[in-house]
């Protein structure tokens, strides 16, 4: 399991880096500040939770569990939701979308408790 977290956080951190330049070099004159804004804290995000996959593969391997498999998901789901639904919205214009991006805030909430849980897992 600890491969496929690796796996993913590798593929999310690329999209985020690939995500951010062509927001910053090709669409800063096709969308407006505030679509360009989106379109930044989507790329932040998901730059942000590259390496906490990492830390989930990390886990998988030395605390494997329950709470270490809802994390990666938790984190999988949150950034593709977050992302996913800001980077549309940017791209479409699609405003009510903006009514989803909460959802995978959430996500990333309870990743981040899943990650203290399965940390209470490890061995001093």
């Amino acid at each position: 399991m600890a491969v496929i977290w690796m796996r993913l956080a590798a593929l999310v951190g690329f999209v985020a880096v690939a995500g951010g330049a062509f927001g910053a070099h090709g669409l800063k004159a096709v969308v407006d500040a505030q679509a360009l804004g989106w379109w930044e804290t989507g790329a932040h995000y998901a730059l942000g939770h590259a390496p906490v996959l990492v830390v989930v593969a990390w886990l998988a391997d030395r605390a494997p569990g329950r709470a270490t498999r809802v994390a990666g998901l938790a984190f999988s789901i949150g950034v593709l939701v977050f992302t996913g639904s800001l980077w549309v919205m940017t791209l479409t214009g699609i405003r009510w979308l903006g009514a989803i991006t909460p959802i995978g805030g959430v996500s990333l909430l309870v990743g981040w408790v899943a990650i203290a849980v399965a940390a209470s897992g490890l061995r001093r």
